[in-house]
């Protein structure tokens, strides 16, 4: 497995990392048994950086990755985070990032994870109502108390990614990244080489869209988030359709999948980026780790800037009330 490192921890991480989220909520058609089947064969293959949230569940997200780490914990870095709340019942309540929060969430995740210590422990969503000061500075008492190694942050704009690595070092930021959202490239990737952060790549294969899978909204199952995600639906669904028919073309040219492909790209946009495409199959792990055999030649990328640049997909990558709370 190729390797990448950390910020300037020192630690070095699977080059690809696994997205846990699905696993447990907003995708339907999750299983259970083949997900913890799926964990294994990720430790397995070398995919060691593991991606999970408290929210995701709620709860009991971590809880599953905390069954199927049990007695590999060694080979494991374990990425976990804090900051949106929900209820018992699944609702959204806001974000806190109040340091009584923040400390308290820590130590929920460790009993759920079934850990002594978290290694990268990120704040999910920034809290506009509390300085990232005061955040970021009851998470290095974490740090300080041996309950978690490395910090990062998650959808933060630059200015406050700054503002937070001058009170702690921050190992990483993760964003939205992908052939269909640019966005990072113009002011938040600086940002992070800057810093020395590396930069962590969620949904880099577009929340599936861009393995060409889905032909018609109706291939979405019933209750799936992505049937109230604005690239998902109406007119946006058709011309985000013709664009990844385009890269389906590119990828059959090279005899590889079009989800290879994209993911292909991302990875090749520099090592201090570590995309973590989540899945909950066997087979479509396997998938994504041949994309780290597939090396891109100029042509290939001058291909796909010429049919995704910056700002090419159709529609907003969240719902506007969700959009509220990126960038923080």
């Amino acid at each position: 497995m190729e390797m990448r490192a950390l910020g300037r921890t020192g630690l070095r991480v699977s080059a690809l990392g696994l997205g846990c989220m699905g696993m447990s909520e907003f995708y339907k058609g999750a299983d259970e048994a083949e997900s913890v089947a799926t964990l294994h064969q990720a430790l397995d293959l070398g995919v060691t950086f593991l991606d999970t949230a408290d929210m995701y569940g709620p709860w009991t997200n971590e809880e599953l990755v905390g069954r199927a780490i049990r007695g590999r914990r060694r080979e494991v870095v374990l990425a976990t985070k804090f900051g949106n709340v929900r209820g018992e019942d699944g609702a959204f309540l806001g974000v806190n990032g109040r340091p009584d929060y923040v400390k308290a969430c820590c130590d929920a995740s460790l009993r759920r994870l079934g850990v002594d210590v978290i290694d990268l422990y990120y704040q999910h969503r920034v809290d506009r109502t509390v300085p990232i000061e005061e955040t970021v500075g009851a998470m290095a008492d974490l740090v300080a108390a041996g309950k978690v190694r490395f910090l990062g942050l998650s959808e933060a704009s630059p200015a406050t990614l700054r503002r937070a690595h001058a009170v702690h070092p921050i190992a990483a930021l993760q964003t939205e990244y992908s052939l269909w959202t640019r966005d990072p490239e113009a002011e938040i990737l600086p940002a992070c080489r800057e810093l020395g952060v590396t930069f962590v790549a969620y949904s880099p294969l577009g929340r599936g869209f861009l393995t060409a899978r889905f032909k018609r909204p109706e291939d979405l199952p019933e209750g799936d988030y992505r049937r109230n995600a604005p690239r998902f639906q109406g007119e946006n669904f058709g011309r985000n359709l013709a664009l990844v028919a385009e890269v389906e073309r590119l990828a059959a040219a090279r005899g590889v999948g079009a989800g290879q492909l994209a993911l292909a790209w991302v990875l090749a946009q520099g090592e201090d980026i570590v995309p973590i495409p989540g899945t909950t199959k066997r087979a479509h792990l396997a998938q994504n780790v041949a994309a780290l055999d597939l090396r891109l030649t100029p042509e290939d990328l001058a291909g796909l800037e010429a049919i995704l640049p910056m700002g090419a997909a159709a529609g907003l990558r969240y719902p506007e009330a969700t959009l509220r709370h990126v960038n923080g």
